[in-house]
């Protein structure tokens, strides 16, 4: 019988904190289906499990802390016919009325707060409850002090910032994992200057007929010729394991998203190079807002190819990033600015972007890490091709 284990959602994982269950015995599940949701030191991340499946037992209630690895339920095969019966609302334990619909921060801020979810929905919390709710029953106003509240209309959990708890052992877990890859990885650094003249000329003409919604952010372009970038050398692309290195037939290219209250996580932009501009740019702004709302999934987390982290218009010139194991490289891009620029012999200023390289030497060498940034910068050359 196939055990289902708790699953690495990255190189700092070492346990999670199984939060709530999505299938329950005798439900059949079919690979790429949302199966349990899981807590780590960083984010609420929705598990999918990989084959399908009858479940035949849970071997672990909701809110226990797992080590990665350790089995948590098991499937049976599918029999004739299973595949066609409508799966059945996961059940809960000791509780008559129907399961509670909350989303997984508001899970979570129940267990740090101990408050019990029913409580919440039977004191007429509408829809899905959110932190926010978990909050306002952990601490409630006075009766007097507090105003009718209007009926809510169904809208994305707003984001919470973490607690001072949470937020220092993410630090931890961040630190730590810098602190094991520049001990075990030999780091080398390389950096170039790009010329964006062309490139967001070319971008102001592509948005001009767009809508605001729809535009295409620079981070995007960079995004793209990165990744077009790992896909033509692609000895940068790839996981070093087990003393060798594991080369990578397609890019996911991992996108480093500051969370609000702090820390910083890097799932993954799946195919990122074959994705057409339009898409990338919509893929980025989904894969942010979920990693900020605690509604990422596992594959998302655990098999980013490259991290390439995007300063934005408020960040630094120039950022030197630390390798994510086990993969050997990581892009920076800092903030685009303005600089004196020589044009066919004559002074210009132009925009420009410098680009930086973190690369592992068991790896590649100076050489190649050249070779991948005069990659990047050919790519923005021809913004078209993008």
């Amino acid at each position: 019988m196939p055990e289902f284990t708790m699953p690495s959602l990255g190189a700092d994982m070492t346990e999670g904190t199984l939060l709530e269950w999505h299938m329950h015995p005798g439900d059949v599940v079919h690979r790429g289906d949302i199966v349990a949701v899981v807590d780590t030191e960083k984010s609420a991340i929705d598990i999918e499990v990989f084959e399908d499946g009858r479940v035949e037992r849970l071997l672990v209630e909701e809110g226990t802390k797992v080590p990665v690895g350790t089995p948590i339920a098991m499937l049976g095969p599918v029999t004739a016919g299973a595949g066609s019966q409508p799966k059945a609302a996961p059940a809960r334990r000791a509780s008559p009325g129907p399961r509670v619909s909350a989303s997984p921060l508001a899970r979570r801020r129940a267990q740090e707060l101990g408050v019990d979810l029913e409580v919440v929905r039977d004191n007429g919390s509408p829809g899905v409850v959110t932190v926010a709710d978990v909050e306002r029953a952990a601490h409630p106003e006075p009766a007097a002090a507090r105003p009718k509240e209007p009926q809510r209309e169904s809208r994305p959990e707003p984001p919470s910032a973490p607690t001072a708890d949470r937020a220092a052992s993410m630090r931890a877990a961040i630190g730590a994992l810098m602190a094991r890859s520049k001990r075990e990885i030999p780091h080398y650094y390389l950096e170039s200057v790009i010329d964006l003249h062309g490139v967001l000329a070319w971008l102001a003409d592509l948005n001009a007929g767009r809508a605001l919604a729809d535009r295409i952010l620079p981070a995007a372009v960079l995004l793209k010729g990165a990744a077009l970038a790992a896909r033509e050398v692609p000895g940068m692309n790839g996981f070093y394991r087990d003393g060798a290195f594991e080369q990578q037939e397609h890019v996911h290219l991992g996108v480093a998203v500051s969370l609000r209250g702090g820390g910083l996580i890097a799932p993954a932009l799946h195919d990122a190079d074959r994705l057409p501009l339009a898409d990338l740019m919509a893929g980025m702004k989904d894969l942010v807002t979920r990693a900020r709302t605690g509604r990422l999934r596992a594959s998302e987390m655990s098999d980013p190819t490259i991290t390439v982290t995007s300063l934005g218009e408020q960040g630094a010139e120039l950022v030197h990033g630390v390798i994510y194991p086990p993969q050997v490289a990581l892009v920076g891009f800092g903030r685009i600015v303005e600089r004196p620029w020589a044009v066919d012999g004559m002074l210009a200023v132009r925009p420009t972007v410098t680009v930086t390289l973190a690369a592992d030497h068991r790896v590649s060498d100076g050489h190649q890490g050249g070779l991948l940034l005069a990659a990047i910068e050919d790519r923005l050359k021809r913004p078209e091709e993008l």
